[in-house]
């Protein structure tokens, strides 16, 4: 009997999560992956006794992985252990205050009551505010298609009774500011635009969703990293007739009259029922369709791209006590630093820096009295640097951790890889190497970012941070999710 054929084009966590649907339905599942390993965005460095993780390094919403396992058989557990944070990140000030946010509400809201001198009720109250977003929208613009036909049923017409209750008319800067005094507080409310590579000065108040789902639902570090999530799908899949290619880069998407039908890989011409990309929407448009012009295409062109990132990967001589896994350092003007990133498209003067530490829990990722040190900026999209600049801000951004943390002796320090977003672009095939696809910096860009099935080319889907519901791990996984059930939907007809 005729089994259906399906490719995915790239091997990050949205096609992996496709895949273990698609091959548990019974189709031919054949991923193609352009580098040596599987992961995408989400990959891994090893150099000299050194471990990095290269993409995402926070995990949240877990149970959305729990669920893609077992509704395919598998129990997650069986191939990752996941360990709650207590900490979720430490925040580091200009003025010196040092903010410690815990996963613990309780202590979460005395720390805030004293160091920014705002009630525990206000703190409370927000949390609140960011859980009615999620429970009003959740069902309707994560866990399913994005599609009109979803939005006529009872849930969703109760969500638009309350459709002031999701915040679409503020911006995330004018929300938080109602809630709080205190400008280190908003800023780091603030700071949750940057995990869609958005501007919290002009995106909807809505993504303040994002609170609920760290600080209510929990933050989590996977054992062995966050690449060993990616490890445990391949492992899965391997328990299935999943085909998986490596070192095989998808050139060309073959269309005829407007329906995908196969694609070229390593020269070589495939032929299938239908076809996932994985890849950036815009990228598979322009490069795999050849610049094709359809409504779909034409919004990636026009829309505003995410932010990029510059990103250092450090051997750093040292185990520095006052540091946590995850650490935000913040600049000084952030409303200035976002108008340099969106409007005048350059890298900030004074950059906010992330630094995620993966060898503070796994000990493993660093030789004894080293740390792993992943050090990342903002920057604008179709960016590219110089060895020369890259040089000097690595430099730039490493004294300012060290002056934030009062450390006179400079330690020693070894670079092992660094990337720009020309790199990015070249290494993930993401247009100018925008992390997330189009921005949220409008209202409207939850509704114009690409849909899982596309409407312009028959049998061709989208699984990947880009389409929706968006970036970020458990929202990358739902995307290859809803792409698959599309699929089975479609082709079981």
């Amino acid at each position: 009997m005729y089994k259906k054929k399906i490719a995915i084009i790239g091997g990050g966590i949205g096609s992996l999560s496709a895949a273990l649907y698609l091959s548990n339905a019974n189709f031919d599942v054949y991923i193609f992956e352009k580098n040596e390993k599987l992961g995408g965005k989400a990959y891994e460095l090893k150099i000299n006794n050194f471990r990095f993780d290269q993409g995402p390094s926070l995990l949240t919403m877990p149970f959305v992985l729990e669920n893609i396992f077992s509704e395919n058989n598998f129990q997650l557990k069986d191939f990752l252990s996941l360990k709650k944070l207590n900490v979720i990140c430490k925040y580091f000030y200009p003025d010196g205050k040092i903010f410690v946010a815990y996963s613990d509400i309780e202590k979460l809201a005395e720390e805030i009551q004293n160091l920014f001198n705002e009630k525990k009720e206000t703190i409370y109250k927000y949390l609140n505010y960011s859980r009615s977003i999620y429970d009003l929208t959740s069902d309707l613009f994560l866990f399913q298609s994005f599609e009109l036909k979803n939005l006529l049923n009872f849930k969703a017409l109760k969500t638009l009774l309350q459709f002031n209750k999701i915040d679409a008319f503020r911006t995330m800067h004018q929300a938080n500011s109602s809630f709080f005094k205190d400008k280190n507080l908003i800023q780091l409310f603030d700071r949750y635009a940057t995990y869609n590579g958005s501007n919290p000065y002009k995106a909807p108040a809505t993504l303040n969703i994002i609170q609920h789902v760290e600080y209510n639902l929990g933050a989590y570090f996977p054992e062995d990293g966050i690449y060993s999530i990616v490890k445990s799908f391949e492992e899965a899949l391997r328990k299935t007739n999943t085909k998986i290619y490596l070192n095989s880069e998808v050139s060309r998407i073959i269309l005829n009259d407007k329906k995908a039908i196969g694609l070229i890989a390593n020269n070589e011409k495939n032929f299938f029922d239908a076809i996932i990309s994985n890849a950036d929407v815009d990228f598979t448009f322009s490069k795999l369709l050849d610049n094709y012009n359809c409504r779909e295409s034409r919004i990636q062109k026009r829309m505003e791209k995410s932010t990029s990132a510059i990103v250092f990967y450090l051997g750093v001589e040292g185990i520095r006590d006052e540091l946590e896994v995850h650490n935000i350092f913040f600049s000084e003007n952030y409303e200035k630093e976002f108008s340099d990133l969106f409007n005048k498209k350059f890298i900030p003067d004074d950059p906010t820096i992330y630094l995620y530490i993966s060898s503070k829990i796994e000990k493993n990722d660093a030789p004894d009295g080293w740390e792993n040190w992943f050090l990342m900026i903002n920057a604008p999209s179709n960016l590219s640097l110089t060895k020369v600049e890259l040089e000097n801000l690595k430099e730039k951004l490493l004294l300012k951790v060290f002056n934030y943390l009062n450390i006179k002796n400079k330690p020693k320090a070894f670079l092992f890889d660094a990337l720009d977003p020309i790199t990015i672009e070249k290494r993930t095939n993401s247009i100018g190497g925008s992390l997330y696809g189009i921005s949220s910096n409008n209202r409207c860009a939850a509704f114009l970012r690409q849909k899982n099935k596309s409407r312009c080319i028959k049998n061709l889907y989208f699984a990947s941070g880009s389409a929706h519901p968006g970036g970020g791990i458990p929202l990358v996984a739902l995307s290859g999710k809803i792409a698959a059930k599309e699929i089975i939907k479609d082709l079981s007809k």
